[in-house]
């Protein structure tokens, strides 16, 4: 590991036998747990911004009547690999992962580089880490975490970008990793394996580390063990060939609460009969609320009990108060809009987009039951909507407190395909896909994308949009009543949160991707976007077969940060 920067000092710090920046952040307020809890609208401290994953900001001065002003005010290269970075931005900094672990500290108004941050790995695994996808980093403190291509937790000197501490979280023989950024609370650091398809010793978990020390605290495994509560819903199947449940996407918080809210991908490998077991294959595809002082599993809520065809319910929890309940709101690749009581962990309701047709879900209890012919055996060709890029994705959703809705990217493609076995040897293992070929849904043969508003009482569509290109960021709203989102073929739009309409349009040097957002400097609010390749399925293979029209440059990986002019950023407020 190193951190690098540039200049004449690079010289002289080698000469000296080490590495010193030629720049640094000169003023740091540590970070504190009330920050996070109530950030200032100015930053951007976490991953959705706040505890409750609503990916908001209240900043306003560019709204709906200025939007059209907004200009390029800088932009700044990255490293190659695959693209899905959230930018963090406190105190006027901009602190930025890349592809394959490296990060930066850039002038968040200039975007100049004030320090640089590079993991080296070893050789057996180099080239594969350094296009990893990295969705975002931690702040707390005087401290950057990193969580890293080769399932490192390392803590960076949010001054210097200086390794504090590193600790291994998970062997290299396990051949588990990290692209989700921690999530902070209570001086813990808190994150969640992936990489978990392998038939290996050690299970995917969710762990907490010391942000002090990276001491790890507890450790919490998403496989229910045999001999254990949930163990026996593996059937006969022993530990070793237990697989999947990843937690790759990081997870939400209720300070009033106390409760971590963190959901797990499906088992692997993806179907029942690989897998050799009919059973519900706990902790996979579940919602889980955890201690943060402990670990412990306070309650669970499994969507999708014994899942059998790569329909993850790993995605973002978003905390919205309905009334006198404190619910959470969830959508997985089904599509499908689950509302629960986020104290007690009891299912409130599930509205269906209605463009699957793999499960029913009975509307009083939540309970799901596969349709007839949907449960696949090895070999057998199938066709099944969504195709196994799900209708939703790691692109999240956001809500607005003023429309109470969900503005939510959806990609609407079904598949024929088949699934395979998986040889039982130790450090074997794997999905179990066998063929697939996707195609437009029949509900929408034209287009390939849609970007709705959801309202979060009635599950009703406030409004959409359709479109060729895949929509292919999360999305960001802001309290100017606008809601960014960008697309494969290398437009970031605004819309009008209330009507749908488009009101901005940019087009940058490839796809937007990854997950925007904005933040303010000096009373000046900026929109930072990134750009970029890779990104599965919804970015690669799925436009390229099904949209060979629009093309899109084989590289490019960049955060464009866009204003509105100096002279003009107080007219909008008139």
């Amino acid at each position: 590991m190193r951190t690098s920067t540039r200049g004449l000092l690079i010289v002289a710090a080698l000469l000296a036998g080490g590495l010193a920046p030629l720049a640094q952040v000169k003023t740091f307020r540590p970070v504190t747990d009330e920050m996070l809890r109530n950030p200032s609208p100015a930053d951007w401290l976490q991953s959705r911004r706040t505890y409750d994953g609503w990916s908001y900001s209240p900043l306003d001065q560019i709204n709906r009547q200025n939007v059209g002003q907004l200009q390029l005010a800088w932009s700044w290269a990255m490293l190659p690999g695959n693209q899905q970075t959230t930018p963090l931005v406190y105190d006027g900094v901009m602190y930025l992962v890349n592809p394959g672990s490296a990060v930066q500290a850039l002038d968040a108004v200039k975007g100049d580089l004030l320090w640089e941050y590079r993991r080296e790995f070893p050789e057996a695994i180099r080239a594969q880490a350094e296009m990893r996808a990295m969705r975002g980093l931690s702040l707390y403190g005087d401290k950057v975490f990193l969580n890293t291509a080769d399932a490192h937790l390392v803590a960076l000197d949010a001054r210097t970008g200086r390794v504090v501490w590193d600790v291994e979280v998970a062997a290299p023989g396990q051949r588990q990793y990290y692209s989700a950024p921690a999530l902070i609370v209570g001086g813990k650091v808190i994150s969640g394996l992936q990489g978990c398809e392998f038939f290996v010793q050690q299970k995917c978990a969710i762990t907490a580390h010391d942000a002090g020390t990276g001491k790890e605290l507890w450790r919490t495994s998403t496989i229910a063990r045999p001999g254990e509560p949930g163990g026996d819903s593996w059937g006969e199947v022993p530990l070793l060939y237990r697989a999947g449940a990843d937690a790759w996407i990081t997870g939400s918080y209720d300070p009033t609460l106390n409760l971590i809210y963190w959901s797990t991908a499906q088992a692997k490998p993806w179907s029942r009969a690989a897998r050799g077991t009919d059973g519900d294959a706990l902790y996979s595809n579940t919602l889980l609320a955890l201690d943060p002082e402990t670990g412990k599993i306070v309650w669970y809520n499994q969507l999708l009990p014994g899942e059998t065809h790569d329909m993850d319910e790993v995605f973002e929890n978003i905390l919205v108060d309905v009334g006198q309940r404190k619910s959470l709101f969830k959508m997985g690749k089904l599509g499908i809009l689950w509302q629960v009581d986020r104290q007690s962990g009891k299912f409130v309701s599930a509205e269906d987009l209605g463009y699957q047709n793999v499960v029913r879900v009975e509307r009083t209890t939540g309970k799901v039951s596969y349709r007839p012919g949907m449960i696949p055996e090895l070999g057998q060709l199938i066709e099944f909507c969504p195709s196994t890029a799900g209708f939703k994705s790691w692109r999240a959703m956001a809500f607005h407190p003023e429309t109470r809705a969900f503005y939510i990217p959806l990609l609407l493609t079904c598949e024929k395909g088949t699934f395979t076995d998986v040889k039982r040897v130790e450090g074997g293992g794997g999905l179990g896909q066998g063929r697939r070929q996707d195609s437009y849904h029949p509900e929408s043969p034209d287009n390939l994308a849609q970007f709705v508003a959801m309202d979060s009482a009635s599950g009703r569509l406030l409004w959409m949009q359709r479109q060729r290109a895949p929509f292919n960021t999360a999305a960001l709203t802001t309290g100017g009543g606008l809601v960014f989102v960008g697309d494969w073929n290398r437009y970031i739009n605004a819309y009008d949160t209330a009507s749908g309409k488009l009101l901005w349009q940019n087009r940058t040097t490839t796809s937007p991707q990854g997950f925007p957002i904005t933040y303010s400097v000096g009373g000046r609010q900026y929109v930072a976007v990134p750009v970029g390749i890779g990104a599965a399925s919804w970015g690669t293979s799925i436009p390229i077969v099904l949209a060979p029209d629009i093309k899109r440059p084989s590289g490019g990986n960049a955060i464009f940060v866009f204003a509105l002019p100096e002279a003009g950023t107080q007219k909008g407020r008139d």
